[in-house]
């Protein structure tokens, strides 16, 4: 049911309470007959509603799950968490393994250059190299 059409049972609800003293008693009688009615056939097409209290798994497991120890839920929750932490440390020492290894490519193509290592000293040097670069 959208908004408008509630709303509208709201109006049609509180036009029918403000006037229930002025309608005659058969009108009464046949809108209390046509709640019953109304009353009957939602019931029988309604879904039954039933909140669980406990956490349920589906399926032909959730016997054995049902049954656990609260230890084994507190397991369930550090292992993602022994995971995580793994794979984090794991991308920190890749990463940490990669810059050391660019770094040591930059030491030796510089040690190997047969330029002498005071040129990279020197400014002009560097504006040479941005000059021929440009």
């Amino acid at each position: 049911m959208n908004t408008r059409e509630l709303n509208f049972a709201y109006k049609v609800r509180h036009a029918l309470n403000e006037n229930l003293d002025n309608l005659p008693a058969a009108t009464t009688d046949r809108l209390a007959a046509a709640r019953k009615k109304a009353l009957a056939v939602k019931r029988q097409d309604s879904p039954l509603k039933v909140f669980a209290t406990q956490h349920v798994l589906a399926g032909s497991a959730a016997g054995f799950f049902s049954k656990t120890s609260p230890w084994f839920n507190r397991i369930g929750l550090i292992i993602p968490l022994l995971a995580l932490v793994a794979g984090l440390s794991g991308m920190y020492q890749f990463e940490k393994q990669q810059r050391i290894s660019d770094t040591a490519e930059i030491d030796a193509a510089v040690l190997s250059d047969e330029l002498p290592l005071s040129a990279y000293l020197d400014h002009g040097f560097s504006a040479y190299l941005a000059k021929q670069t440009d």
